[in-house]
């Protein structure tokens, strides 16, 4: 910044008010002063400001199209005093976090219907997708992912590990014969995820003797796998804050170990910066711990 606040303020306040004495009086300074610093900022800019208009003063077209800036500076600079001095409490604007489709639609609702009442003044986004939505692009403020980023420009918190059983309907698991112990599944059918390896290889960690011959549906969309499952297709995981509430179905091998899915809070290093983010981000954290 090349030129003096202060000088650029007497500025503003005599185009509001339309001449040195007004600005002078609203100021709490003498006229002099105040010209003297209208003067000075026009030999610092190197621009003539105001025309002479009676007694009064008319700003130039320089003066004009300056006056816009000097103004958001000014309403900058009332917002920068108010928060500075413990006035300001409100908290505005727009954040968006990324969720996968379950996590978007199962609980991230009643948080945000809780984060709404708190916060009134800010506005949300909600990206549901199971894709990696970049941080550092700004494609989203905050994410709720399974895994720890390993950017330097993200911070991450563990909130928990959810744990996901095996589902199915009482007419599909009838259909196979109620299975009991994980050899009965061996010939069950398994509603799949892309890339079905790595699907299998989770499912030959719960001690699961299956092939690429047990998935014969395949889908990238959590929702789709949940309604498969719903409908009866065939065996689908989900977490069991969503299984469990179900009634249309029911855990397959209660006693099963389920895979398990880390939760990490996600969000760029703006977090400590910005008074918004780190807001709804410890919001979160808090909520989520709780479900």
């Amino acid at each position: 910044m090349k030129f003096d606040w202060n000088r650029a303020r007497a500025f503003l306040v005599t185009a509001e008010e339309g001449s040195l004495s007004a600005a002078a009086r609203a100021l709490a300074m003498t006229q002099p002063t105040l010209g003297r610093q209208v003067d000075a900022l026009e030999e610092e800019l190197g621009v003539v400001l105001f025309e002479r208009a009676g007694r009064g003063l008319v700003l130039t077209p320089s003066g004009l199209e300056l006056l816009d800036h000097v103004r958001a500076m000014g309403e900058a600079a009332g917002r920068f005093s108010l928060a500075a001095s413990g006035q300001s409490q409100s908290i505005e604007g727009s954040i968006c976090i990324t969720a996968s489709e379950i996590e978007a639609a199962y609980l991230l609702p009643p948080i945000v219907e809780r984060l709404r009442r708190e916060a009134p003044g800010i506005e949300v986004e909600i990206v549901a997708s199971n894709a990696t939505i970049d941080l550092k692009r700004r494609e989203a403020d905050i994410a709720i992912r399974s895994f720890r980023p390993t950017q330097p420009d993200l911070i991450a918190k563990k909130i928990r590990d959810d744990a996901a059983p095996l589902y199915a309907t009482p007419a599909y698991l009838e259909r196979i014969g109620n299975p009991r112990t994980p050899a009965d599944l061996s010939e069950a059918e398994f509603i799949g995820f892309d890339p079905v390896e790595t699907y299998l290889n989770g499912l030959s960690a719960l001690g699961l003797n299956l092939t690429r011959q047990n998935i014969p549906v395949i889908t990238a969309s959590h929702f789709v796998h949940w309604e498969l499952v719903r409908q009866g297709v065939a065996i689908g995981i989900a977490p069991d804050f969503v299984g469990d509430r179900e009634p249309r179905v029911r855990r397959v091998l209660p006693d099963l170990k389920p895979m398990t899915f880390p939760m990490w809070l996600t969000a760029h290093r703006e977090l400590n910066t910005s008074r918004r983010v780190r807001f709804v981000f410890d919001f979160l954290v808090e909520e989520l711990t709780l479900v």
